[in-house]
């Protein structure tokens, strides 16, 4: 690290310190030591350090725009030939994802102030959210491996507190569980990864691994086995981060947390997944198999989460499956090696579908209703909600001028020649979400109103501020975007592109408005299309498919393992114990008490055994 850096460099350590800060800021009020001014100081707290987080994130940008890329180091731990660091790498990409995530962090809280404004533990939710942006932020500086699995260990931890946020109610806890162990798979595998990693190339330090890699294709000391081995593991880990097939299903379980932790991990949390991707993908392209699997993982994902979506009658699933479904599309540009424009889909997606589960929590907060079958009508109640939800879904789906359409463009007109297919999917992918986007639309905030619509004032400022501000920065995405942006001007790609990408937004928000939509539309009464429906509805059975056979086997397995236990170890142990007892009853009988017997016994004990060793020498 060079002393002669400006001093918001050598300070970049403080910005995950930040978020972790504001969660032991928050442990008085959190804990019930401090009753009396209830929580609301704890939220103010948090707010204070993650505005400073976004300050000093800012002034770090401005820095590094002047001088150029820095990667900083910091001892942490030395003992023998073990030497560990703590690295950052401060470029603009890095930078501009770790403004997202602090700005993301600071909208949500202030927005957490009015959606939570009558919960009794807000403190506990502000220190989680705090514990969550430390996390994160560490992801997208980390210069190391080691330190970036650690980190996304806790991002794991902290995703099962906030899903798990109301843990009174039995659904919450199922669904803290099960997301907490679906992610558990991944990360355990990317553990496998790490460690022969780190055996394989003697350190963990990204710029290290890169060398090694390159090395590897010339030397080929590895066997194709192990590269493919190595490959899957460190791609699962960021599979179930960003919730993508088969490890997708615990996204949708976690909408059961609160809104605001919702509009977080749909817009930021994916993001960390992807980025750890992006830095591992030099070592997993070693194995064509690893990368083809990459690619398989994310067109599934991309249209099979799009599919799901549209059968969805709970508004936040309905959104929950279409992030999943834009991750995938993020998977495939990073396996096509286009990392530049994944970091920009991500930018432009991050920032609108927060967008759209701000006014998702609106509208709950609102109605105390999330089914779609329910709602209706609230367009002329709520103007200011339903306006910003507008905004994020046309700023998600690749419509013209908003930040999704610059990015479709770029990413089609970059693979229509090498892989027209994913191309396809692309553009098939924004019309089922434009689709998705419409027929939500029209549900909630068109039509009549419905007994829990009549009465739906527009939320209080706290809420709409945030949503009005985020509003603002999607509308400008594309000059944000620009600015950033790593590739060569946003609108280089054809017109013709263009036109295709815009058509199939636009063939999307048409069949979403011409399909006809009333409370029973959920489950129709064709047979045929009810069959559909709920396949689509059901996850194309994926719960029933993993019950009938993980869960299954793991619970006959368990079921086994307690029968041994109970049967043979314990019974053999029982048995050992009563053979013990019955050899000393027996022998108690044989005591006599008289010393001269013991001591003629012990007697011919020594000379039976000098007897054996010394026939054992003469032999």
């Amino acid at each position: 690290m060079g002393s002669a850096l400006p001093l918001p460099l050598q300070l970049i350590w403080l910005i995950p310190v930040y978020g972790f800060s504001g969660m032991l800021l928050s442990l008085p009020w959190a804990t019930g030591w401090l009753k009396r001014n209830g929580p609301r100081p704890a939220a103010y707290l948090n707010l204070l350090v993650t505005l400073l987080a976004v300050l000093h994130g800012s002034w770090v940008i401005n820095s590094i725009y002047e001088i150029g890329p820095q990667h900083l180091d910091f001892p942490w731990f030395q003992s023998g030939d073990l030497n560990l660091r703590i690295g950052f790498d401060l470029s603009l990409t890095n930078l501009a994802a770790l403004e997202l995530v602090t700005t993301m962090s600071l909208i949500c809280q202030v927005y957490a102030l009015g959606y939570l404004d009558k919960e009794w533990s807000l403190a506990r939710f502000y220190a989680l959210v705090g514990f969550f942006e430390g996390a994160m932020s560490g992801v997208v500086l980390s210069s190391n491996l080691f330190m970036s699995y650690f980190l996304l260990e806790m991002l794991t931890l902290s995703t099962y507190l906030l899903v798990g946020f109301w843990y009174a109610q039995p659904l919450v806890v199922t669904a803290a569980r099960d997301a907490f162990l679906t992610k558990r798979v991944g990360d355990v595998l990317l553990l496998m990864g790490v460690v022969a990693l780190s055996a394989f190339a003697g350190s963990m330090e990204f710029n290290d691994l890169y060398a090694w890699a390159a090395d590897l294709k010339t030397t080929q000391v590895l066997g194709p086995t192990a590269v493919t081995l190595l490959g899957l593991g460190l791609v699962a880990g960021p599979m179930g981060k960003c919730a993508q097939f088969p490890m997708h299903l615990w996204l949708d379980e976690a909408m059961e947390g609160p809104n605001p932790a919702s509009i977080l991990r749909n817009s930021v949390v994916v993001i960390c997944g992807a980025i750890v991707l992006m830095k591992l993908m030099p070592i997993v392209q070693l194995s064509s198999l690893a990368t083809d699997v990459l690619l398989a993982v994310g067109a599934i994902s991309a249209i099979g989460g799009a599919l799901v979506a549209l059968a969805q009658v709970d508004l936040k699933r309905a959104f929950s499956y279409s992030t999943t479904s834009y991750l995938g599309l993020v998977f495939i540009a990073i396996a096509l090696q286009r990392p530049g424009l994944a970091l920009l889909l991500l930018f432009a997606h991050g920032l609108a579908r927060a967008l759209q589960f701000m006014g998702v929590g609106s509208v709950i907060a609102t109605t105390n209703c999330q089914d779609l079958t329910e709602l209706g009508g609230i367009g002329t109640r709520m103007p200011a909600t339903s306006l910003a939800f507008l905004i994020g879904s046309a700023g998600v789906v690749g419509l013209l001028p908003l930040g999704s359409f610059w990015c479709f463009g770029l990413l089609v007109d970059s693979v229509r020649q090498s892989d027209p297919w994913f191309a396809l999917v692309f553009l098939v992918t924004n019309a089922l979400s434009a689709i998705n986007a419409t027929r939500v639309y029209r549900s909630v905030f068109l039509g009549q109103a419905m007994p829990k619509t009549k009465r739906t004032p527009e939320v209080n400022w706290l809420m709409a501020l945030p949503m009005v501000s985020l509003s603002v920065i999607v509308l400008l995405l594309p000059a944000i975007m620009q600015r950033i942006d790593p590739v060569p001007g946003i609108a280089s790609f054809p017109l013709s592109v263009g036109l295709v990408v815009l058509g199939s937004g636009l063939l999307g928000v048409a069949i979403g408005s011409w399909v006809p939509l009333n409370q029973f539309w959920s489950r129709s009464t064709t047979p045929w299309l009810r069959v559909v429906q709920d396949l689509l509805a059901y996850d194309f059975y994926t719960p029933e498919i993993y019950q009938r056979t993980v869960v299954s086997l793991v619970a006959n397995l368990a079921q086994f393992t307690r029968w041994f236990d109970l049967n043979v170890i314990k019974g053999l142990a029982d048995g050992v114990g009563r053979l013990s007892i019955a050899s000393a009853n027996g022998l108690k009988l044989s005591v006599s008490g008289q010393l001269q017997s013991y001591v003629l016994t012990v007697l011919l004990a020594i000379v039976l055994l000098l007897g054996l060793l010394q026939i054992e020498r003469g032999g």
